[in-house]
């Protein structure tokens, strides 16, 4: 199984440091989530992890080996990256956009195989867009979109997937069966998954653990149980708050009270 490292990666743009001095370890077969405020640096370091941003200094390896060191066909078996926006010009069907994930696997001229079209179908079926193949990708609700993108790189076979915010623009109704459906993935095909995501109970609710990123830092790191605390969450984001452990699911629930400058007197 596959796991993936950040050792002191410190990152940005034109010089301009946005992530510093953060290291952490997604365990293989797990789903370890990254948290934090809006430009705390969570995008940055999620490209870096995928291999698309060279970082300043520091590594970032998978399975062991140096991802820059990694040819882009191996490294695309090898892990599976979802970004947040998706530009899909192309009138492509469903089953034509999925397909393509299976590039990787072939040659730059070869044909798909039956093998490329079965994955293709029982991935589909899983996931409960077979029924939208002949659709246009620009057709489908946000709901069944996230769901193709996710298909498309299922079908590439990776042992990990990372997927930068993929409940974003999705009702809570879709966010949970999305989140769902990549814990049992995990569970059930030792997929290990490493996922940003703005809500803190989905994370807390979700997440096998979490890293907590501050103005480019990683201020807390651990079991979700440990990341989400009163404390973590007045120091980052500014907010009076309850956790609870919620006595079914053993897991944080946060009940937020209302902001710490407010009630300073600070606008």
């Amino acid at each position: 199984m596959t796991g993936l490292t950040a050792e002191r990666i410190r990152a940005g743009y034109q010089d301009r440091p946005v992530v510093d001095d953060v290291s952490f370890e997604v365990e293989p077969r797990s789903i370890f989530g990254l948290i934090g405020p809006n430009g705390s640096g969570k995008t940055t370091l999620f490209k870096c992890m995928c291999g698309l941003l060279r970082p300043f200094s520091g590594t970032i390896r998978l399975g062991g080996e140096d991802v820059s060191r990694i040819p882009r066909r191996r490294l695309a078996r090898m892990a599976a990256f979802i970004p947040q926006v998706h530009a899909v010009t192309f009138p492509y069907t469903v089953e034509e956009y999925v397909l393509m994930g299976r590039y990787p696997h072939r040659g730059r001229l070869s044909a798909f195989t039956r093998e490329d079209h079965a994955i293709v179908d029982e991935t589909m079926e899983m996931l409960r867009i077979d029924h939208v193949r002949r659709q246009r990708i620009q057709r489908l609700s946000g709901g069944e979109m996230q769901r193709v993108f996710l298909a498309c790189g299922l079908v590439q076979r990776p042992e990990i997937l990372l997927m930068d915010e993929p409940t974003a623009h999705l009702d809570i109704g879709h966010q949970v069966r999305l989140l769902t459906m990549l814990r049992t993935l995990s569970a059930e095909r030792g997929l290990t998954v490493l996922v940003t995501l703005h809500d803190l109970n989905l994370a807390g609710l979700y997440c096998t653990s979490l890293a907590l990123l501050d103005r480019g830092r990683i201020h807390a790191r651990g079991t979700p149980g440990e990341v989400i605390t009163r404390d973590t969450i007045e120091h980052v984001y500014g907010l009076r708050s309850q956790v609870a452990c919620d006595p079914y699911l053993n897991r944080p629930h946060v009940y937020f009270l209302g902001s710490c400058e407010r009630e300073n007197g600070e606008s």
